[in-house]
């Protein structure tokens, strides 16, 4: 098949992650991936694996802006140019710009679901899904049919994958090394690896790091991401005088090479459709602490390969912390039950199978 890819950008993210996964693993089983995007900073990996891109201006978050429709035209002559089967849609953008591709060309489309969206009258008027629509976790399947109503014989469940292979634990030697190589100072490194956004909860990992500081006084806390929150939590970190605790760093195109670093990862969401860097700290050995919300539950098992906690609550948060990085035979058992878990049951090979299955469902509607 050739299989065309619209999303708003290539910069680094979870659906830059899902792409780059789904597309590697597509081009290995014969097929063809063409993406369309705004372009970004991972483009030159998706061409290294074997994907055609072309570069048009269509970041925006709106779905009546003009730079959707003004690209129609092109976007449909690349569609007929690579004799493109079923074009595939992750954004709402983009789920916009794919149906009216499909209703000009006659290319089915399809789309993913990454998270959760508000029930604004214009999606339930004009839902766009397309002849499929792929939920990444239950919670967010759940979502599509409950809020949405979208016909549960258009939903597919396929929840990401990844290539575990690419994620190496690392010894603590390296360990020591690689964090001198970024200025940290020694003592237990909590990470988190997010965009910078208020659904992510970092102003909730700072309160909480406060506290975790208290207990544990060489503890440390590593922020990879950028975003538009960046200011407000440096602030934040300032007026808390947890500048020697809190450090931040730029995003980074290849997490694999960064989690092994980590001693315990947190993901505070607010929201979360299912958590890709959650499954990427597991499959790096990583014990993870996690908010309870979307579909992080469906990813760490409270008790046996991480903690899960109310989310929003700092107390609770530093407390699930300090109980997890005091324990260091325990934090070792849970993220190798963790790695288990993510080998087991989220397999990049069956992500990309169960995704043709989508595509091929979609060419006979």
């Amino acid at each position: 098949m050739n299989i065309l890819f619209l999303t708003t950008h290539l910069n680094t993210g979870g659906i830059t992650s899902y792409l780059l996964t789904l597309s590697k693993g597509l081009i290995k089983k014969g097929h063809k991936v063409y993406i369309v995007s705004s372009g970004g900073n991972m483009v030159e990996m998706f061409e290294g694996n074997g994907a055609r891109h072309l570069k048009l201006n269509i970041r925006t978050k709106s779905e009546l802006s003009l730079k959707i429709y003004w690209n129609l035209g092109r976007v449909e002559s690349f569609v007929h140019e690579k004799a493109i089967d079923v074009i595939h849609a992750q954004t709402r953008v983009t789920q916009v710009m794919g149906f009216f591709v499909a209703r000009d060309t006659g290319v089915p489309c399809v789309s993913t679901c990454h998270g959760f969206f508000k029930a604004r009258l214009s999606r339930r008027l004009f839902p766009f899904w397309g002849k499929g629509v792929i939920a990444i976790s239950p919670a967010v399947e759940e979502h599509l049919k409950k809020d949405f109503r979208v016909s549960p014989d258009k939903v597919s469940l396929v929840m990401n994958g990844l290539d575990v292979s690419d994620f190496v634990c690392k010894t603590e030697q390296e360990k020591k090394d690689g964090r001198e190589s970024l200025g940290l100072p020694e003592g237990p490194l909590i990470g988190i690896i997010a965009r910078l956004s208020d659904v992510k909860g970092h102003e909730v990992l700072i309160k909480a790091m406060y506290k975790i500081v208290q207990k544990i006084l060489n503890a440390r806390l590593l922020i990879v991401g950028q975003g538009k929150m960046e200011d407000a939590l440096r602030q934040q970190v300032n007026e808390l005088n947890l500048q020697n605790h809190v450090f931040f760093s730029e995003s980074v195109n290849e997490p694999e090479k960064f989690l092994p670093l980590f001693d315990l990862f947190v993901m505070p969401s607010l929201q979360e459709g299912l958590g890709l860097s959650v499954m990427e700290a597991q499959a790096a050995g990583l014990p993870v602490v996690a908010s309870r919300v979307g579909g992080i539950p469906s990813l760490v098992e409270d008790g046996r390969t991480g903690r899960l906690v109310k989310p929003g609550d700092a107390d609770e948060l530093a407390k699930a912390i300090i109980s997890v990085s005091q324990d260091n035979f325990e934090a070792t058992k849970m993220g190798l039950r963790a790695r288990e878990f993510v080998i087991k049951n989220f397999s990049a090979d069956e992500m990309v199978d169960k995704t043709i299955e989508v595509y091929n469902r979609a060419k006979q509607r």
